[in-house]
């Protein structure tokens, strides 16, 4: 049997089927009862912090871009 013919015949059973498996276990971690609440607290981290950045107190304005500077 040729090198081709054996790991093609290899890849279209075996290598399918440990690939299946593994897909299936990591979409079963993913989605356990036990990772709700990392989930719920990574989906929260843009809302985490709602103080303004150091040094913006609204008091300057931001000229769209392209707009020409007034002198």
């Amino acid at each position: 049997m040729e090198t081709y013919t054996m790991l093609r015949q290899f890849a279209d059973s075996w290598a399918v089927l440990a690939l299946l498996l593994f897909f299936l276990g990591v979409v079963v971690w993913a989605f356990r009862p036990g990772s709700r609440k990392v989930h719920e607290d990574i989906a929260n981290i843009p809302f985490r912090y709602e103080d303004k950045p150091a040094g913006d107190d609204g008091s300057a304005r931001r000229a769209a871009p392209g707009a020409a500077k007034e002198a």
